[in-house]
């Protein structure tokens, strides 16, 4: 899944939008940030344009997993 988001300002109150894609249709979602993109370059007051993405099908929790208490890493090589 991805949303887009953008502000909208409206007599110099800003307006957060966002507008839902499935995961199937990132190039929709990159064409929609385009369009919004092309509106600000002509003057419109539109900022803030940004995209996030969400895998609903991944496997377990967002995030870093706890390691082991075994877990023996170093950055150093030897």
């Amino acid at each position: 899944m991805y949303m887009v988001y953008w502000t909208e300002y409206k007599e110099d109150v800003p307006l957060a939008r966002a507008q839902s894609f499935d995961t199937s249709q990132m190039g929709a979602a990159l064409h929609f940030m385009e369009q919004l993109r092309i509106r600000h370059r002509a003057g419109e007051a539109v900022r803030f344009i940004t995209m996030c993405s969400e895998n609903p099908h991944h496997v377990g929790h967002a995030g870093a997993a706890d390691p082991k208490p075994n877990y023996n890493w170093k950055k150093r090589r030897k």
